[in-house]
């Protein structure tokens, strides 16, 4: 279709296809190059595919985002979750516990795969399901990933929720733990017998793109194995965000 006859819809559809169907993940040049637009209306258009989940940034490099993975019953070649699969996989084998990933979405973050070891089939997966931040270690550790200005809808779903704030127990404090510690944790807030820890993938300051979470039966997640599975963690979320920015080879499945 001639440039001049292309609406903001064909656009928007031409750098979803691109990112879709590209052999990596590609960067703004290259998408722009793709479709054959200038790199700022790219861009503009790119930052609403982002805000609409449409497509995920990480990094200078964009992926199909979290509304094509819920409405595609097979995520595309580079989508996040196929990139993350090997990776989620190794750290299951690792810990012998559940680890899911998760990205952040308006008011928390959405559970978009999982591996969950036979003997812990008692834990629910909460695939495709929204966790609020107050309540899982997942959107905690994204949030406190987030630049202070960019929290308030967050804190707001708190509220709303009956959560507190202020004070030791608040939900400020809990992230400003995350954010000094690189790591969130939870035990017992969802279900009395379920902890988890999260670490965010940032692969550029302030631009998280998922976490990983390791989840498990309380008493398996005592203070003796934390810092063990903190290690764990690190390492397959440095994986990760290699992978994501095309400086690390896959790991095998």
């Amino acid at each position: 279709m001639p440039q001049a006859q292309r609406t903001a819809v064909d656009k928007a559809l031409d750098l979803v296809e691109a990112v879709a169907r590209a052999p990596r993940p590609p960067r703004l040049t290259d998408l722009a190059e793709a479709v054959g637009l200038h790199r700022a209306t790219a861009y503009r258009i790119l930052v609403d595919l982002v805000r609409r989940g449409w497509v995920l940034r990480a990094d200078d490099r964009y992926l199909p985002g979290t509304a094509v993975l819920l409405l595609s019953s097979r995520a595309a070649h580079n989508s996040l979750t196929t990139l993350a699969r090997p990776v989620l996989q190794d750290l299951s084998r690792r810990t012998d516990l559940m680890v899911n990933l998760q990205v952040l979405e308006r008011t928390g973050s959405r559970v978009v795969d999982v591996v969950r070891p036979d003997r812990l089939a008692m834990i629910s997966t909460l695939l495709g399901e929204t966790l609020p931040v107050h309540r899982f270690a997942g959107p905690l550790a994204l949030v406190a990933a987030l630049p202070r200005e960019a929290r308030a809808p967050y804190l707001e779903a708190a509220v709303d929720a009956g959560h507190p704030l202020d004070g030791d127990a608040g939900l400020l404090a809990d992230l400003a733990r995350a954010e000094a510690d690189g790591f969130a944790a939870e035990d017992g807030r969802n279900d009395q017998f379920v902890a988890s820890v999260s670490q965010a993938v940032v692969p550029a300051e302030g631009v998280p793109v998922c976490a990983l979470t390791v989840v498990g039966p309380s008493a398996e997640i005592d203070d003796d194995r934390l810092e063990r599975l903190r290690a764990d963690l690190a390492a397959a979320v440095d994986t990760l965000a290699g992978l994501l920015s095309g400086s690390h080879q896959e790991v095998p499945a």
